[in-house]
């Protein structure tokens, strides 16, 4: 088996491996070294030995060793895993070291990435702590590659992700998956809801950077390669598969929403032959999937209309009253005020720009410290025909955003009104 293959291999298998350690030791940190430790130990033996019959179940049991030898030879964390386990004698049974080839077939009959999902996500981290721990732990990146990704020094990314796992290590029972089957529906949507934002935010970072990028496509690619993961642990979820189709139909429009230059290119004047197909029909796939028992979530809305757009050949072929409707529903199941301004701009393709306009005064105080107000209302001022009141909402907004290449596009669109 090539070296790049076992390397694919190790990445997909690490996030199940490490959930399984955790969740039957309970000690993050430890965990992790072993896990590395048996992915170190597969690197070296696989190529030369070939690849055993349950890869996972191999890197589990070498895992599962390596931790239990550690526990062994500390004392001390022996002394603190029984005071743990006094407090909480339910955790003494699953902490206690035990070697036996029966323990650690247990471990092997779990697949535990939902496990180290719920628990990188956990309600009790803030959004960036979680984003930062679901990249280092389900994710595989390490710590230098999460800060240059968000473009932080290394220390105080490890800072952060330190403190994520203690706090997870201060909440009681921080493994316990809610039920879904006895009553407590809710809870387990609310945890798989932080799980989806979290993904969402990873890609959305990625994809509408700040600075002098456009998009940081390592961000984007790793959402959509820990979406494939999440959608793989949990395959009848339809909110889950509309977020894999929603990231997937976004991405293929990749190659085309920049210029030469790194400039922006909206969605209307882009080269379609450039979206990537392939992406197109699985994320179409996926959308339609989702939507078999019914159109109930906010990603697989999103999904819905992304498909819309990825079916239009041209411009002119986008079916917007469809797409009003959507955003209509979207509005309904999960109102917020960007949702609102781009329904306003599919008003204004299906009503005229100034019903468009007339949406957009409503989140005049929600959006006020928003560019993308401003820059919406000057294209549907620039529909309109009012070049003069295009020329200021588009100045404006070039004004307010962080992103260079988005304002230099503002700035370049003003520019070609003011043009006699």
């Amino acid at each position: 088996m090539p070296h790049t293959a076992i390397e694919d291999l190790l990445r997909e298998l690490a996030p199940q491996v490490l959930g399984a350690l955790v969740r039957r030791y309970g000690d993050f940190d430890a965990a992790e070294d072993a896990l590395q430790e048996a992915l170190l130990a597969a690197a070296t033996q696989w190529p030369a030995e070939g690849l055993p019959d349950n890869p996972r179940g191999w890197l589990i049991q070498v895992g599962a060793r390596r931790l239990i030898d550690a526990i062994r030879a500390d004392s001390a964390r022996r002394t603190r895993e029984t005071a743990d386990a006094i407090r909480d004698p339910e955790r003494l049974g699953a902490a206690a070291p035990d070697p036996s080839d029966a323990v650690i077939a247990t471990l092997e009959e779990r697949d535990d990435t939902l496990t180290l999902f719920f628990l990188c996500c956990h309600p009790a981290l803030s959004p960036a702590s979680a984003i930062a721990l679901t990249l280092r732990a389900v994710g595989g990146l390490s710590t230098e590659e999460i800060a240059r990704a968000f473009l932080l020094p290394e220390r105080t990314m490890a800072q952060r992700i330190t403190r994520a796992k203690k706090r997870i290590a201060e909440e009681d029972r921080p493994f316990a998956m809610p039920s879904a089957s006895n009553g407590q529906r809710g809870e387990w949507n609310e945890r798989l809801d932080n799980v989806l934002r979290v993904l969402y935010l990873i890609y959305t970072e990625g994809h509408t950077s700040g600075g002098e990028r456009l998009r940081r496509g390592d961000l984007s690619s790793e959402a959509i390669h820990l979406a494939r993961s999440l959608s793989r642990a949990l395959p009848d979820n339809p909110e889950v598969t509309g977020l894999l189709a929603l990231l997937l139909l976004t991405d293929a429009r990749r190659a085309a929403r920049t210029g030469e230059r790194g400039e922006l290119i909206p969605l209307a004047e882009q080269d379609r032959g450039l979206w990537d197909r392939e992406m197109i029909i699985e994320g179409v796939r996926l959308a339609t999937a989702s939507v078999r028992s019914g159109l109930i979530g906010p990603y697989q809305i999103q999904a819905a209309i992304a498909a819309l757009h990825a079916q239009a050949l041209r411009p002119e072929d986008t079916d917007w009253p469809r797409i009003l409707l959507l955003y209509n529903a979207l509005e309904r199941q999960a109102p917020n005020p960007m949702v609102t301004l781009n329904r306003a701009v599919a008003t204004a393709m299906v009503h005229g720009p100034q019903a468009g306009l007339d949406l957009t005064d409503t989140l005049a105080d929600s959006l006020s410290a928003n560019h993308r107000l401003d820059a919406v209302r000057g294209h549907l001022h620039e529909m309109a025909g009012d070049h003069e009141e295009a020329v200021a909402c588009y100045t404006a907004a070039a004004r307010h955003t962080t992103s260079l290449p988005e304002r230099d596009y503002l700035t370049i669109r003003a520019a070609r009104l003011r043009r006699p």
